[in-house]
């Protein structure tokens, strides 16, 4: 085999991530649903022939490292001779991939002069695959009522496509052609990183790519060791809890056991809540998932990911439980408590790692979904959007304002312009929900509040959490403000939700939507008094928030009063 050398390692390295970015833009750009094309609710991956990752795009850190499980895992089903030339798998099973049926992976062996050399791989969310409610609902109580659910199969063999196939999956979604487009924006993605991967096989040689890819993987496993191997040896924990599934009203709970050990981590969910009634359950794939990117975090984040990183971490759930969810377990929204398990992990270490860690964030995805018939037009739509919020301060900045939860990533919420170009809807205020920040020395970030008015009868689906386990805070930082949903109908009758499910609202409802906040950290009365000021002028933090949390006094002209601020702060 061909040595690699350092540059041309660095030059190979780069080049697996760039083709793993440029599949991402095509996915992109080649999209029917907005969810896709504005949102980028897609990851894609290139693959050695193995499995193992080769360069990840920026996307959703939900899928860190979880698209090699489903090759993997169809070669533990069938065999690795299950993957010849021309062939493309579509999978979406929750227990399988880990995440809910709307996620659909599509993945295919390249072949470079008959040899398997790897795969390419993307996950996008498909608006509808055929569930009681469109878009997924949100009081489903098993997996048969979320929509159809597909083991690996090949949609494509022998380089054509299985029309039978394809028409069955458009068939049982409501927005069939919509599927068909992102289900060839996903193919389309693949075949491209297949043309740019053996591109750079012809530049380099067989043997170069994987003298290079080794190389690669032992470096990242090697930085990664040595990083945790300088952690206090040591068992922390960190628990929290979600509002409730769907379904009941009892909390969810999350306990997390994190053990460190010479150069490992383990990462043990024991004593969590069994598996519940509410579609909150997650497919152990995803959990790990979850669980690297919180490891990612932490432990050498400004690397890519590949082959080589998670060699140290080991995580461990109870089967039947909410992180290791069996069938017939309901799986539509099981990212909610991936987020609260990240800032778990980052919480239950945040002792021996203090300059890496954040106060807790506002946690969720808070899911907002209108259904209807667009009097517009006369069809169906469907508009399906997360919404951002604050993040957690941490030991050198405030948090986040705005920004979307952390198994997110990439996502971005729709623009304004574009949501009322294409759904029945007016968008009339849109701005920073000011105090709802946890107070800190570093201020924790705020969360948003929106203002949406149906022009038609409409329905509304809602799955905002974190209002029981709100962003925390760390060092002395406070508790951040949690979410809420106000509905103001035509008649003048107000009401107040968190969750609902194809809820019927009038033409003329308006319905305000208010995400939580972050942590802050450290305390608030060690706030600079002019960063107060400041926040006060860009109306993040009010004027009475200012005295109460901060012991800052703020006069009618906008200046310190240093004199009363100094004796509130010692308690005078």
């Amino acid at each position: 085999m061909k040595k690699t050398d350092p540059i041309s390692t660095e030059i190979i390295r780069n080049a697996f991530i760039a083709i793993a970015e440029d599949m991402n833009a095509g996915l992109i750009r080649s999209a029917y649903a907005p969810v896709i094309y504005e949102g980028k609710d897609c990851v894609v991956a290139l693959l050695d022939e193995n499995g193992n990752v080769l360069g990840q795009s920026s996307g959703l850190p939900l899928f860190l490292g979880n698209l090699e499980v489903c090759i993997k895992e169809t070669a533990r089903m069938f065999g690795w001779d299950i993957f010849k030339e021309g062939d493309i798998f579509f999978v979406n099973d929750s227990y399988f991939t880990g995440t809910h049926l709307n996620d659909a992976t599509i993945y295919a062996p390249i072949f470079y002069k008959k040899t398997l050399v790897g795969f390419s791989a993307s996950r996008a969310h498909w608006l509808d695959i055929g569930g009681k409610d469109p878009g997924g609902p949100m009081d489903s109580i098993n997996i048969y009522q979320e929509g159809f659910r597909w083991a690996p199969t090949k949609i494509h063999e022998n380089y054509k496509p299985r029309k039978d196939i394809i028409e069955f999956l458009k068939m049982n979604g409501r927005f069939g052609y919509t599927l068909e487009g992102d289900l060839n924006a996903q193919i389309a993605a693949g075949k491209l990183g297949e043309k740019r991967f053996l591109s750079l096989i012809d530049r380099f040689g067989l043997d170069m790519i994987k003298s290079a890819r080794e190389e690669i993987f032992k470096q990242s496993e090697i930085i990664e060791r040595q990083t945790v191997k300088k952690l206090k040896n040591g068992i922390y924990r960190a628990e929290g809890y979600l509002d409730n599934d769907g379904i009941t009203k009892d909390p969810i709970k999350i306990k997390m056991t994190v053990s460190v050990k010479g150069e490992k981590i383990t990462i043990d969910l024991k004593g969590s809540s069994e598996q519940k009634t509410g579609p909150v359950n997650c497919g152990f794939a995803q959990t790990v998932s979850a669980c690297r990117v919180a490891f990612k975090n932490l432990i050498n984040p400004k690397r890519p990911v590949d082959g080589g990183t998670f060699k140290t971490l080991e995580v461990k759930a109870p089967e039947g439980s909410i992180f290791s969810a069996k069938e017939p377990a309901a799986c539509q929204w099981y990212f909610s408590i991936l987020g609260l398990l990240i800032d778990a992990f980052i919480k239950a270490l945040s002792p021996v790692m203090k300059n890496q860690s954040a106060a807790g964030h506002y946690g969720d995805s808070m899911v907002f979904i209108l259904h209807g018939v667009d009097y517009r037009n006369n069809s169906p739509f469907i508009a399906v959007e997360p919404t951002p919020g604050g993040w957690g301060a941490w030991g050198d900045g405030d948090g986040a304002d705005a920004l979307i939860n952390n198994v997110n990533g990439a996502f971005k919420d729709i623009p304004i312009e574009i949501y009322e170009n294409k759904y029945p809807v007016t968008i009339r205020n849109y701005g920073i929900r000011k105090d709802t920040g946890g107070p800190g020395k570093m201020r924790g970030g705020n969360g948003l509040y929106k203002e949406y008015t149906v022009n038609t009868d409409l329905n509304l689906s809602l799955w905002f959490e974190r209002s029981k386990t709100t962003g925390w805070g760390l060092f002395g930082g406070k508790d951040a403000i949690g979410p809420k949903v106000n509905l103001k109908f035509p008649n003048g009758k107000n009401e107040k939700r968190l969750k609902s499910n194809s809820y019927p609202i009038p033409a003329g409802t308006k319905v305000t939507t208010f995400t939580g906040g972050g942590g802050g950290f450290g305390n608030p009365f060690n706030r600079n008094p002019e960063n107060v000021l400041e926040d006060v002028k860009n109306n993040y933090v009010s004027i009475p928030q200012a005295k109460k949390e901060y012991g800052v006094i703020i006069t009618k002209n906008l200046k310190v009063d240093y004199i009363k601020t100094k004796k509130i702060r010692k308690g005078k």
